[in-house]
C-alpha cells in the first residue's frame, strides 16, 4: 500500500506504484489535463515519474510558479529545436531559466537578425502544434561525449565531460531532437502552450570567459497564460518609456560619464528634486528624535577588520595605501602593505564609534544617529546601471542602539515612519518580508534566535503581516525588508531594519546599565529610502517623470503669448517666488504651441499662458501636464492654489 499525502494534509492509499498523470487523473480528469509536473517530497519531478513510496505530492499546474518555471525551460529547449531545425549548422550549449523568461546560447558564424527571430517563434509554435513527447532517458557517459562530438556539437560535448562522475547523464528526446538536461520537463511539447515571445538578442561569452568564443544569445519570456504575456509586454513597453535615463536626459536632471563610472553628475533640476526628498526625510527624522551625525569617508583597514566588513566585503572596497608624506622632495612613502586605508562603503562602524565617546548609561537609550552618508562601491562596470547601481551612493542611513527589551518600541516606530513616508511619496502598495540567517554568517546561533524572534514579535505588534526569506539576512543580523509596488506592478526592495547583536560585541560598545555593569547595546541598522540615488530612478519611473508638484525641479513656467506681455509674465513669476514657489518666465521669442510642447517634454507641471487679455484683468490661462484644458484664473487665487499644492505632504498635515 502506497500512501500519497496532499498539500492539505489529505492522504490518498494505492495499491500500487503509479506515475504522476495517473494520480492526477484519480484527483480529477480536468487536474490531469492542466497537469504539467509533480513536486513529490519538496522536489519537482516529471510527470511520468515512478511512485512506489509513500510520500508528500502536488500536481503542479501552469498556475504554480514551479510550473511557470517550467514552462520556461520547456521554451528553452523548443527554441533550440526551432533553430536548429531552420539554420541546421548551429550547434546548441546552454538555455536556462531567468527572471520572467529564459535565454539560450548558440554558436553560429552567421549573426541572427530580427527577421530570423520571427521565424524561430513560428517555428516554435509549429512544434508546439506538433504535441511531441518528451522523454527522459539516462546515458552512459562516453557514449554520450561520443554521440554529441560525432554529430558535430562539440560544446555539448565538452558540458557532458565536465559533469562530475557520480551524476547521471540524462537526455531527453522532444520528437527526433534530444538535449543534454537534467530536467524535468513537460510530458509533450503540446503542454507548452503559446503565451511565449521571443525579445532580443545578444552576445555572449562561452562559459562567461572572454577569453572563449563569442556566442549568440536568444532572450524570450515564457508565460502560463495569454494575459500574464500581455501584462509583461505592456509593463515591459511602460518600462522602456519610463526608463530614468532617458527622462533624466528630458528633463536634464543627471548625465554619466566614462571617466567616472558609476557616479552621477547631478545637474541643478536633478539636485532640486534630490534636496527636497532629502529635506522632507529630514524633517521627518527630527520629528522622530534622531541626531544627525557625519563621518569620515576614509577610514584605516584594521577598523574594517575589527568590524568584519574586511573579509566580507574587501573585494567591493576602493582600497588606497596610507602614506607617509615626505619631508623633502622624495616622492611619499608607503609605510607597508599593513597600512591601507578603505573608502567607506557602509556607515555603521563609523556610528560606533560616536557611541563609544563618553559613557552611556541605560537612560541615554535609546540613541538615534542618523546620517546622510557617502559611500562607495567598487561594483563591476557590467552591473551598473544608471541610478539602479551605482558605485557612489548617499544613503539616508541611521543606526539605532538600544536596549534588548526596546527593540520592539523602537522597530515599530520604524514601521510606522516607513508607512508614512511611502504614503506621502505615493507608494501605497507595499510588502514586508523578514531576511533570515545566511549560510555565513558572524555570531552564534542563540543570538540570531533572538534577533529573528524579535523582528517577528515588532511586526507582530505593529499589525503587518509579513513573509520569510530563510538564508538572505546579512552576515550580521536578520533584517526586515519593505518592497514597495511602483506604478507599473514592479516591485522594489528599499526600506530595511536588521538587528544585530554582532556588531556591538565586535567593536566593544557598551552602556552601563541599571545594575552598574557594562552590557551590550542592541543595533538596529535602518535606512527608509536606501540609497538616494536608486531612490529617486525608482520615483522618476513610478512618476513616469511627471512628479509631484512639491518634488517638482521647475514647478511652473509663465509663457507670455506675445512679446508685449513679457512685462506681465515676469509680475506673475515675482509673486510666485514670493510665496516659494520655484517658478520662472519663458519670454523666448517663440510660438506659444512651441514654447507648450518643450516644457511638456520636459515634465513641467504647470504652464501658465499670459497675453495682454490676462495682463489687463490679472488672471492667468492654466494648462496642467498632459492634458490640453485651460483653466483661466485670478493670478492670486492661482499662486494661493499652487502654494498649498506644492508644500510638501508632512508640512500640510
Amino acid at each position: 500500500m502506497i500512501t500519497l499525502t496532499l498539500p492539505d494534509g489529505a492522504t490518498r492509499e494505492f495499491d500500487a506504484p503509479l506515475d504522476g498523470l495517473a494520480f492526477a487523473t484519480s484527483i480529477s480528469k480536468s487536474l490531469a489535463k492542466k497537469a504539467l509536473a509533480l513536486k513529490l517530497n519538496g522536489e519537482v519531478v516529471d510527470l511520468a515519474t515512478r511512485i512506489d513510496a509513500d510520500a508528500e505530492i502536488s500536481v503542479i499546474t501552469a498556475a504554480d510558479a514551479d510550473g511557470v518555471d517550467l514552462l520556461r525551460h520547456d521554451c528553452a529547449h523548443v527554441l533550440a529545436e526551432a533553430v536548429q531545425e531552420l539554420f541546421p549548422e548551429t550547434q546548441v550549449t546552454i538555455g536556462p531559466v531567468i527572471k520572467d523568461g529564459f535565454y539560450y546560447d548558440f554558436a553560429r558564424e552567421t549573426p541572427f537578425s530580427l527577421d530570423d527571430l520571427e521565424a524561430i517563434e513560428q517555428r516554435m509554435r509549429d512544434i508546439v502544434d506538433r504535441n511531441e513527447e518528451i522523454i527522459r532517458e539516462v546515458w552512459n557517459r562516453d557514449e554520450a561525449v561520443a554521440h554529441f562530438t560525432e554529430i558535430g556539437e562539440v560544446y555539448k560535448a565538452e558540458i557532458i565531460a565536465s559533469i562530475p562522475g557520480d551524476q547521471p547523464i540524462t537526455i531527453y528526446r522532444q520528437g527526433a531532437w534530444k538535449d543534454l538536461c537534467r530536467g524535468p520537463h513537460l510530458p509533450s511539447t503540446g503542454k507548452l502552450g503559446k503565451a511565449f515571445k521571443l525579445t532580443k538578442l545578444a552576445g555572449a561569452y562561452w562559459r562567461g570567459d572572454s577569453n572563449n568564443e563569442m556566442l549568440q544569445r536568444i532572450y524570450g519570456t515564457c508565460w502560463g497564460h495569454e494575459k500574464d504575456l500581455k501584462a509583461y509586454l505592456h509593463m515591459v513597453e511602460e518600462a522602456e518609456k519610463r526608463d530614468h535615463r532617458k527622462i533624466g536626459r528630458e528633463m536634464d536632471l543627471f548625465h554619466f560619464q566614462e571617466e567616472a563610472q558609476g557616479s552621477v553628475f547631478w545637474h541643478a533640476k536633478g539636485y532640486t528634486i534630490w534636496q527636497q526628498l532629502e529635506q522632507y526625510i529630514r524633517r521627518r527624522l527630527n520629528a522622530n528624535d534622531y541626531e544627525e551625525v557625519k563621518t569620515p569617508q576614509l577610514l584605516d583597514k584594521r577598523f574594517w577588520e575589527q568590524s568584519g566588513h574586511w573579509d566580507k566585503f574587501r573585494e567591493n572596497m576602493f582600497v588606497v595605501p596610507d602614506e607617509v608624506p615626505s619631508t623633502d622632495e622624495e616622492t611619499a612613502v608607503i609605510s607597508g602593505d599593513a597600512d591601507l586605508m578603505a573608502i567607506k562603503p557602509m556607515n555603521c562602524p563609523a556610528h560606533v564609534q560616536i557611541f563609544k565617546q563618553g559613557i552611556k548609561s541605560y537612560r541615554d537609550l535609546p540613541i538615534r544617529m542618523a546620517e546622510f552618508g557617502c559611500c562607495h562601491r567598487n561594483e563591476p562596470h557590467g552591473a551598473l546601471h544608471g541610478l539602479m547601481r551605482v558605485r557612489q551612493m548617499t544613503q539616508d542611513d541611521a543606526h539605532i542602539f538600544c536596549r534588548e527589551d526596546q527593540i520592539i518600541s523602537e522597530a515599530v516606530d520604524f514601521c510606522g515612519l516607513v508607512t508614512q513616508v511611502y504614503d506621502d511619496l505615493g507608494f501605497a502598495d507595499v510588502s514586508v518580508k523578514i531576511a533570515l540567517r545566511p549560510e555565513v554568517r558572524a555570531g552564534e546561533d542563540e543570538a540570531w534566535d533572538r534577533a529573528e524572534q524579535g523582528l517577528r514579535d515588532a511586526l507582530t505588534e505593529a499589525g503587518l503581516e509579513w513573509e520569510e526569506l530563510p538564508g538572505e539576512g546579512a552576515f550580521y543580523g536578520p533584517k526586515i525588508e519593505y518592497h514597495l509596488h511602483d506604478a507599473i506592478g514592479r516591485t522594489w526592495q528599499c526600506a530595511t531594519l536588521q538587528l544585530d547583536f554582532v556588531l556591538p560585541e565586535r567593536l566593544d560598545a557598551a552602556y552601563i546599565g541599571e545594575d552598574g555593569e557594562k552590557h551590550r547595546p542592541v543595533m538596529l541598522h535602518r535606512a527608509v529610502l536606501g540609497s538616494i540615488e536608486r531612490f529617486l530612478g525608482i520615483l522618476i519611473e513610478s512618476y513616469a517623470g511627471k512628479l509631484p508638484l512639491w518634488l517638482a525641479p521647475e514647478q511652473v513656467v509663465v509663457c507670455p503669448i506675445t512679446t508685449d506681455a513679457d512685462g506681465y509674465a515676469q509680475e506673475v513669476v515675482a509673486q510666485l517666488t514670493a510665496q516659494g514657489l520655484r517658478a520662472r518666465a519663458d519670454t523666448r521669442n517663440e510660438k506659444i504651441n512651441y514654447k507648450v510642447r518643450e516644457h511638456s517634454v520636459a515634465k513641467v507641471p504647470v504652464i501658465l499662458a499670459v497675453g495682454m487679455r490676462e495682463a489687463e484683468g490679472k488672471t492667468v490661462s492654466m494648462r496642467r501636464l498632459g492634458s490640453k484644458d485651460q483653466t483661466v484664473l485670478g493670478l492670486q487665487e492661482a499662486a494661493e492654489a499652487l502654494t498649498l499644492e506644492a508644500t510638501p505632504p508632512d508640512l500640510r498635515r
